[in-house]
């Protein structure tokens, strides 16, 4: 596991440095959405060059992309001081919705379009060479040199637009230094890790510092940390869990932003208003078990996995006996699977050797035994779905005369407390 996601880790470290710092001047500026825009426009300059038969790692495609890039930042750096008259959200919104719909026009007349369209967002981080991020990071190091040394100016126009303005900095041109390095940043890891994986990591470290640092050096430090720890735990679920890479790491991006707001939020709820809001919660829980039975209910798949009775309480004796014989036999192929699946990665990355036909004849065996075990799963949903039926009057009635019975108490009570 370390040989395979060493690099990919590095990686992520050195895109979470520079894109950490960007996403601050980002948020102040109070141009969220910069970065997708500029990204999608560099994907359709990549977009050209697969058009134009260059491969997306080519040294082309990359210069594709920068032109494009570099086209795009300029657009925004022209349209600021216009932004009383267009909002620039506005223009980064157009430009992101044109750029997206021209890709999409153009691959669809290239070969394996939809896979570049899956590069494009997701990446291959997982796939990256220690030459490539000793690249990204050189050129990082050298941009991150130009934002030191031209720190004031930069830091003013972006944090302090009113200080910048009174000092008579020239904001144009700084906002093109800005915009500018902003763009070779994004056409680098744009080409490396896709869209979705660019845009959290400049917006979601930073904005979550931001949650509880106010000091710009501090907030920095914390968003680096907070980067390479969610790096960290997308790249570790990737593996557990045998994920492609680039979602599980947005994704722990998107639960880490979860779980910050429901810590900050959950304190400041009133004792009645934690009441009405649990209350409501369990009424719309047995409103969809009795309403749509046969809709997912997370929260009772979540209840059966932690105490199966509650599932097989409601089948027949039968029904549990043909459901302990599809539990063991998801286990058997299961275990079978994780072994020849490590197997083939072996192969796959020259740890055993194997003969070519072996190889294939264990890649098409792994296939045909995934379709076996997903005719298991299909016999556990219709036994899942005749317990839910069961379920829907044992269960959700109550829970449906429970929570309205809390939200009625409530409101009686606030009633009462105010006469």
């Amino acid at each position: 596991m370390i040989e395979l996601l060493l690099w990919p880790l590095v990686a992520g470290f050195v895109l979470d440095g520079i894109h950490a710092y960007f996403g601050m001047h980002v948020l102040a500026r109070g141009v969220v959405f910069v970065d997708l825009s500029l990204a999608q426009v560099a994907a359709l300059g990549l977009t050209i060059a697969i058009l134009a038969g260059h491969s997306v790692q080519s040294e082309a495609g990359y210069w594709y992309a920068f032109a494009f890039a570099i086209g795009g930042a300029a657009l925004f750096a022209l349209a600021r001081p216009y932004e009383k008259l267009l909002q620039q959200e506005a223009v980064i919104g157009i430009v992101y919705a044109v750029s997206a719909s021209i890709g999409v026009l153009a691959l669809d007349r290239a070969p394996q379009g939809a896979e570049h369209i899956k590069q494009l967002l997701i990446g291959s981080i997982l796939i990256v060479t220690p030459q490539e991020v000793a690249h990204i990071a050189l050129l990082y190091a050298a941009i991150g040199a130009v934002h030191l040394i031209f720190r004031q100016p930069l830091l003013e126009v972006s944090f302090h637009p009113l200080l910048a303005a009174a000092l008579r900095r020239n904001v144009l041109f700084w906002d093109v230094v800005f915009y500018g390095s902003f763009a070779l940043v994004v056409t680098s890891s744009v080409r490396m890790v896709g869209v979705l994986l660019v845009f959290s990591y400049l917006i979601i470290p930073a904005a979550l510092a931001g949650l509880f640092a106010v000091d710009l050096r501090w907030r920095l430090l914390l968003a680096w940390a907070l980067g390479a720890g969610l790096t960290a735990v997308g790249l570790y679920a990737s593996w557990t869990w045998d994920l492609p890479t680039g979602p599980a790491i947005v994704t722990a991006f998107g639960a880490a932003t979860a779980l910050v707001v429901l810590g900050l939020s959950v304190p400041k709820l009133t004792m009645r208003a934690a009441a009405l809001f649990a209350s409501a919660v369990v009424a719309l829980a047995g409103l969809l078990l009795v309403a749509f039975p046969a809709m997912d209910q997370p929260w009772l798949d979540a209840l059966e996995d932690i105490a199966p009775p509650v599932q097989t309480a409601f089948l027949s004796s039968g029904e549990r006996f043909t459901r302990n014989e599809v539990l063991d036999s998801i286990a058997r192929a299961r275990a079978e699977l994780l072994r020849l699946r490590a197997l083939e990665q072996d192969v796959r990355w020259g740890k055993i050797e194997m003969e070519p036909d072996k190889a294939e004849r264990l890649r098409q065996y792994l296939a045909g035994r995934s379709e076996i075990s997903a005719g298991d799963q299909l016999v556990l949903r219709h036994l899942h779905g005749k317990g839910r039926e069961r379920q829907r009057l044992a269960l959700g009635l109550p829970l449906l005369i429970i929570g309205f019975g809390g939200i009625y108490a409530v409101r009686r009570g606030r009633r009462h407390g105010t006469t």
